[in-house]
């Protein structure tokens, strides 16, 4: 199985107009980071968790050439945004793109994106076939799936476990029985927004011990807002086993 970031980023703290911060500035290609997503190749299929804002650019950088689904892990836009561009997928592969995502996420989707669950639809709009996803595992083909619900501050979100690879973005809060479900991963995800609290993500120390209490073998820290600061400096920091994501990074697990 194939993991590649396709963002590593995220649009909280980002000021509207151009950043003149050092991270933003920088010219190591690890400092740019797109709005949070990965591209999960496995069992002959090509999975997004994720679509966001900057979907479209990632999959032309990352060449992709076929997509069968995209799982939702919630509907805020920095995360549903791209759903529009599966339509070139539409187009390539002649059928719809499998979406995956709890009652909730659907509900946003509709709202959204209301032409594409129109009665009456027309050429050329994205055309999907929707799956519900609760608590319990399911499967995308031959690819494993176990939902993770974290904390958003008051938002549930879904993590997913796929075999020895969790990935878990926006979480702030994981109870113990969701916990449970993550120890033995040999791969963790999860976010790190910045070194300051924060009222719905995990700071950098705060993601660094929720890897520990986990046990995972390797973690990778992603959803970096440009407060967290730059990947060179911040990797010196980190401890053994934690690295930070970057767009574009890929594993084969």
């Amino acid at each position: 199985m194939t993991i590649t970031f396709l963002g590593t980023g995220t649009s909280q703290g980002v000021p509207v107009i151009a950043c003149t911060c050092p991270v933003c500035q920088s010219a190591d290609g690890h400092d740019k980071r797109l709005r949070t997503s990965v591209l999960v190749e496995g069992g002959g299929k090509v999975i997004a968790i994720d679509a966001g804002p900057d979907f479209r650019y990632q999959m032309l950088r990352e060449k992709v050439m076929h997509l069968d689904a995209i799982a939702f892990t919630h509907e805020h836009k920095d995360h549903v945004a791209g759903m529009d561009d599966i339509r070139a997928f539409n187009y390539k592969q002649q059928g719809p793109v499998d979406v995956y995502a709890d009652e909730r996420v659907q509900l946003a989707l509709r709202r959204e994106f209301p032409y594409i669950f129109a009665r009456e639809g027309y050429p050329g709009i994205p055309q999907i076939t929707l799956h519900t996803v609760g608590n319990q595992p399911f499967a995308i083909g031959d690819v494993p799936f176990i939902p993770i619900e974290v904390m958003h501050y008051k938002l549930p979100v879904k993590g997913y476990r796929i075999n020895d690879f969790t990935y878990i973005t926006d979480a702030k809060t994981v109870a113990g029985a969701e916990i449970d479900k993550i120890r033995g991963t040999k791969i963790l995800v999860i976010n790190a927004l910045q070194k300051e609290k924060h009222i719905s993500h995990f700071t950098l120390d705060e993601a660094i011990a929720f890897a520990r209490e986990t046990g995972a073998q390797k973690t990778y820290l992603t959803h970096i807002s440009h407060r967290l600061g730059k990947h060179a400096d911040i990797s010196k920091e980190l401890p053994a086993g934690i690295e930070l994501a970057y767009d574009g990074l890929k594993l084969q697990i």
